[in-house]
This record gives structure tokens, sequence and C-alpha cells, in this order.
């Protein structure tokens, strides 16, 4: 089994910066994309970035510019970088990673990490 642990969540005020990890353990053999999604109260969950491959990165146009996605292949995880955060960037930040693991294709998902943004 693959599991993945995010850490770097906060209560921060508006432009200041966060960033955000994910580690993935377990039976792990290879992950060729990782992404991020979040949640805000009441909303529905969205993609915001996402990594292929370690190079082909997506962003959302709402924090295109500010965030930057970025892998460790070592280290088996993933960052994203937050800057100049605003208030609309409250929400619940997931990871994502797909891969291969010794059971086989894996798709998984992070227990969330809470970002606040206070104005």
């Amino acid at each position: 089994q693959v599991q993945l642990e995010e850490s770097g969540g906060g209560l921060v005020q508006a432009g200041e910066s966060l960033r955000l990890s994910c580690v993935a353990s377990g039976s792990v053999v290879s992950i060729n994309k990782w992404a991020w999604w979040r949640q805000a109260p009441g909303k529905e969950r969205d993609l915001i970035a996402s990594i292929t491959n370690g190079a082909d990165q997506n962003y959302a146009d709402s924090v295109n510019g500010r965030f930057t996605i970025s892998t460790d292949n070592a280290k088996n995880a993933v960052y994203l970088q937050m800057n100049n955060l605003k208030p609309e960037d409250t929400a619940v930040y997931y990871c994502v990673s797909r891969g291969f693991s010794d059971s086989g294709n894996f798709t998984n998902w992070g227990q969330g990490t809470q970002v606040t943004v206070s104005s």
C-alpha cells in the first residue's frame, strides 16, 4: 500500500507565503504524476496544480504566477510553494499521486491540510 502524508498548512496573513509538502511512503515503485487540489468551505474540490514526469506543470488560472509545484523523486515528495497568498486561497489542500507500487497502479489522496489566509 501507498500512503500520502501532507504537512505545511497553517494560518497566515494575506501577502505571506507557505510551502506545503506531501510524501508518499509504502511500496512505491515510481510516481509519474502529482497534483494538488483544494476545497474551500461550501465549494467543490478544484484542481490547482499538477506535474507530470517531473517536468510538465499545469496551474489553475487562480494560482498561476503565485504557486509553484515541484517534486523530489528521491524522497517521493511533492511540494507546493504558495506566494502572495490571498484570503480566497483559504481551503483544505490535498495532494494526489499516481504511479506504480508493488501491487500495481495506484492513485492515492492525502488526508488534507488546512490553509487559512486572513485579510
